[in-house]
């Protein structure tokens, strides 16, 4: 029995570890101090605040924080630059996409959580954006995929602290149990940063009827090659499959 709680208690821990949550330009500084809390409740402790519009660590933000003030009083305040350095940033949005609205196309929390627990090793960002307009489409680019909760229709928002509790929650449920394949090491930002490079050459290179359907061929690989959680082989294997279609082309 104590052998199967510390492998449970280690995948909580690796995964944990790997995911900081992004506030993006929160307004209110109580729902900061909510989200904290959440953090804790699901053994999250890595908070990144990025261009903050009210104070953060206000009585109103240490109070509804709790237990969890040393979170609060530990997280990274700065601006756009702290995103550089993660190897996967995962945005979350209110808003449905179509097959029009590429960048919005989501994934469920649950299908983040399951992606996610197969993973090790590598740096992840979650974001929320601003409680009044959320994260806008051109930020959402910038993400390798985005993730919505499902509700009823009309009624998507959710308060901040809400709609992290219930990510969050997913997270830790799945990583509750030690995963198959946990020595398969996922593709790092740099490698990713070097398909979609060659990708976009190809796509340079190819013909299309206008420069829009060239763009929606960006957008549409990006989202492929974020959402998919690449393996390093994986990468490796579709790097030099492309090499071959290019010398070819």
């Amino acid at each position: 029995v104590s052998i199967r709680i510390n492998c449970w208690q280690s995948s909580i821990v690796i995964i944990c570890r790997m995911i900081h949550i992004v506030l993006k330009r929160p307004e209110v500084a109580g729902n900061i101090g909510a989200v904290v809390r959440v953090m804790s409740n699901f053994g999250f402790s890595k908070l990144v605040i990025i261009n903050p519009k009210c104070d953060i660590l206000s009585k109103e933000s240490l109070d509804r924080a709790k237990h969890a003030k040393n979170i609060l009083k530990s997280a990274k305040i700065g601006g756009e630059e702290l995103l550089a350095s993660f190897d996967y940033i995962i945005g979350t949005t209110s808003q449905l996409g179509t097959d029009y609205n590429i960048p919005r196309s989501p994934l469920t929390p649950r299908q983040l959580a399951e992606k996610l627990s197969k993973i090790k090793g590598r740096n992840i960002a979650l974001v929320f954006g601003p409680e009044g307009q959320g994260l806008s489409n051109k930020e959402i680019l910038q993400f390798d995929f985005i993730v919505n909760i499902p509700a009823v229709p009309g009624k998507q928002v959710m308060n901040l602290s809400h709609a992290a509790a219930i990510i969050l929650y997913e997270i830790f449920i799945s990583s509750s149990e030690r995963k198959h394949g946990e020595h398969i090491l996922p593709a790092s930002k740099k490698e990713k940063e070097h398909l979609l490079l060659l990708i976009n050459r190809i796509i340079d290179n190819a013909t299309f009827r206008t420069p829009q359907e060239k763009e929606t061929q960006r957008r549409i690989w990006k989202r492929i090659v974020g959402k998919s959680l690449l393996t390093k082989r994986e990468a490796f294997a579709l790097f030099g499959f492309l090499r071959k279609f290019e010398k070819q082309s």
